[in-house]
């Protein structure tokens, strides 16, 4: 019963293939072999888009550089007040920008409010040389709360960043949960909304470890290559990030696994919310669940072989906040989660309810 992430498991066996297939290859290196250029043909295939493409091994690798590109030394990126990249990464972002700032904006459930963002706008203004300057925004797609921006959520963010002159981007570590969640196109929810720069997933929906920076207008990516170089992320042996990059965007093969987990997800939420006891304090999205237990079952659960997060209730409004004797947890799905599992799972919850 794993549902502590989904980076717990491991890599699909069609990405695995790849890797091994291209083990067998003597091809050059650091990025120059025919998978790497595979993978950003397949990229741009799937965006509808020819976005300049780096691929690193890390997510936090391309939130950090991606930043770096579009924000100048002491530059402010607005953000969630609990994205992962002002809470989750050690403070990489401020590091590879040179000291840029990171600023939260709230808003219910992950999602960023387009009011509080122009109020918060309002408090960097332009040309004040006692403020940091805005320079970016920053987008969870999904969120920390495992919600969604639909497409028109995320123009009308993008629309009040760029009219403030700063430049959008999106943190998609569960890039493609959302996009099978929403059932678009991958452009719909990325460029086509007026977001510059993705960092796209792969590492959490099957791949061993591969991410993706994708810079939309290319001209704003010329330094990346410096900036990965200076950092340490490129890799000599660049063909294993572009196999896995290609055969994961092969035949949708990245949409497949993530559907899967998310449907993993719904059946886990909704025998959930069926057990006396347990509440939703909102529907679930992607493959993440975010179930406000009694401690006392969280700890039958843990007893029993569970493994899972407990989450921070600070996440949630005031009116959802677990009791004294309540815990607010987080469970994952991932491409492996199976049936059985999920059904277990239920039915020790149902025990000890």
């Amino acid at each position: 019963m794993h549902f502590a992430s989904d980076n717990s498991s491991g890599a699909s066996p069609r990405i695995l293939d790849a890797v091994v297939r291209a083990n067998a290859e003597v091809l050059p290196s650091y990025g120059a072999d025919p998978h790497t250029a595979e993978a950003k043909r397949r990229i741009a295939e799937a965006f509808g888009a020819e976005p300049a493409v780096t691929l690193v091994a890390t997510g936090t690798a391309a939130n950090a550089l991606a930043l770096s590109a579009v924000v100048p030394p002491g530059g402010a990126v607005f953000c969630h007040a609990y994205a992962h990249i002002l809470d989750e990464e050690c403070a990489a972002p401020e590091f590879y920008t040179n000291g840029g700032k990171l600023v939260g904006v709230p808003g219910r459930d992950g999602k960023i409010d387009p009011d509080a963002l122009r109020a918060t706008l309002r408090r960097f203004p332009a040309g004040v040389a006692r403020q940091a300057q805005g320079a970016c925004l920053s987008l969870s797609q999904a969120t920390e709360s495992g919600t969604l921006y639909s497409p028109a959520e995320i123009h009308q963010l993008a629309t009040i960043a760029h009219e403030a002159g700063l430049l959008v981007h999106m943190d998609g570590a569960r890039f493609a949960n959302a996009v099978a969640a929403l059932g678009c196109a991958p452009a719909d929810i990325s460029h086509a909304a007026g977001v510059d720069i993705l960092s796209l997933g792969a590492s959490k929906n099957g791949a061993m470890i591969c991410e993706a920076i994708l810079v939309f207008d290319p001209a704003r990516a010329a330094t990346l290559p410096f900036r990965q170089k200076r950092g340490g992320h490129v890799v000599s042996k660049g063909r294993f990030l572009g196999a896995q990059m290609a055969a994961y965007l092969a035949d949708h093969h990245w949409l497949d696994l993530a559907r899967h987990a998310n449907t993993m997800a719904d059946r886990l939420a909704t025998g959930l919310a069926a057990v006396p006891g347990v509440r939703m304090p909102w529907g679930r999205a992607i493959n993440e669940v975010f179930p406000i237990m009694p401690a006392g079952m969280v700890e039958g659960l843990r007893a029993a072989g569970a493994s899972f997060y407990d989450w921070d209730p600070a996440t949630l409004p005031v009116a959802m906040q677990p009791g004294a004797s309540d815990l607010f947890v987080r469970l994952l799905c991932s491409f492996a989660t199976t049936p059985d599992e999920v059904d277990h799972f239920l039915e020790q919850v149902r025990a000890l309810a």
